[in-house]
């Protein structure tokens, strides 16, 4: 009896659907082509899967606080071309020139956090608009042209962001690392502190929050902030890994990362979400843009699969809802 009790409690989490999938999925795609279970390619997914994943990991907080972000995919491409134009003129060392980025992106996310709390637009209109006041600076300023980004030759940053090394035939990328402690912090500031508190209670009823003391605006506001430094240096690391800062990097981002935030079970709506759940979703999205082209599907049909896979988790969250609700 006590062993179902558990199992009904597993079942019930919002993170026991996207793992089933997961699983499904590796176990597919490794059945129809083995190469897919590859040291090597098991490893570019990874690397691909850092970007996004860094950007998911603050929206999923983002959400849980009841707002998002859509101007996260144009930060992820205008920062490195900020970070590149300064150093490949001379302007400022590199270092520098990345401190710089991560100062402007915590302005542009400090101004929609403001924006949001402040003149109460809503955050879909507000971050729409930095969308296109980021992604417009970005193309102006390059005309358009990528920066070039192969002077950073040995430079530390270069090494500590992107360096790999070897686990036996597995190439592991540093910003794996970045990424993996980055969802145990942020994993651990959402279910075990008055912060993780204050940001589901912000999202779950925000009047009721504040007549207990929550600060609602200023925990709305730094959130921003955390969503546009994390995009910028998601951002960074992939000019860095790819050689090039692209203005246009990064356009799509905003809903695929809204995607990977919802699948793994975060509440579209606020007041719950769940890190474990966004990694999951981060891995679902990124092993099927991988595995389809492996087995031969074109890789333009990505998004009729990824649209299937969101309207299926979001059949299945609001499946468990009820059932929970009902106390079944």
């Amino acid at each position: 009896m006590e062993q179902r009790s558990l199992l009904q409690r597993a079942i019930a989490r919002p993170e026991f659907g996207p793992f089933v999938l997961l699983v499904v999925e590796l176990a597919i795609f490794g059945g129809i082509n083995p190469d897919f279970l590859s040291a090597d390619n098991l490893s570019n997914i990874l690397a691909f899967t850092v970007e996004l994943g860094l950007i998911a990991l603050a929206m999923t907080l983002l959400m849980t606080s009841g707002e998002f972000d859509l101007s996260v995919g144009s930060l992820f491409g205008f920062s490195p071309v900020l970070m590149w134009t300064l150093f490949n003129s001379g302007a400022t060392p590199l270092w520098t020139a990345f401190l710089i980025a991560l100062v402007v992106a915590a302005l542009i996310g400090w101004v929609n956090g403001l924006f949001v709390t402040r003149l109460k637009i809503p955050s879909f209109l507000v971050t729409l608009g930095m969308l296109l006041v980021v992604r417009g600076t970005a193309l102006f300023v390059t005309n358009g042209f990528p920066q070039r980004t192969w002077n950073a030759g040995d430079q530390p940053l270069a090494e500590i962001l992107v360096g790999t090394f070897y686990v036996g035939s597995f190439r592991v990328y540093m910003s794996l690392l970045w990424f993996a402690i980055a969802a145990i912090v942020l994993g651990y500031v959402l279910t075990k502190t008055k912060a993780g508190n204050w940001i589901q209670a912000a999202g779950g009823n925000p009047n009721a929050a504040r007549a207990r003391g929550v600060n609602v605006d200023a925990t709305k506001v730094w959130l921003f902030i955390l969503c546009s430094v994390l995009s910028t240096l998601a951002g960074i690391i992939s000019s860095i890994r790819t050689s090039s800062a692209n203005p246009n990097s990064g356009t799509g981002y905003e809903l695929e990362v809204i995607a990977m935030v919802v699948i793994g079970g975060t509440a579209l709506t606020g007041g719950r979400g769940t890190i474990i759940g966004t990694v999951l979703g981060i891995f679902i999205l990124r092993v099927m843009r991988n595995g389809i082209v492996l087995i031969g599907v074109p890789g333009l049909a990505y998004n009729i699969f990824i649209g299937a896979i969101i309207l299926g988790m979001m059949a299945l969250h609001s499946w468990l809802d009820r059932r929970h609700q009902e106390g079944r």
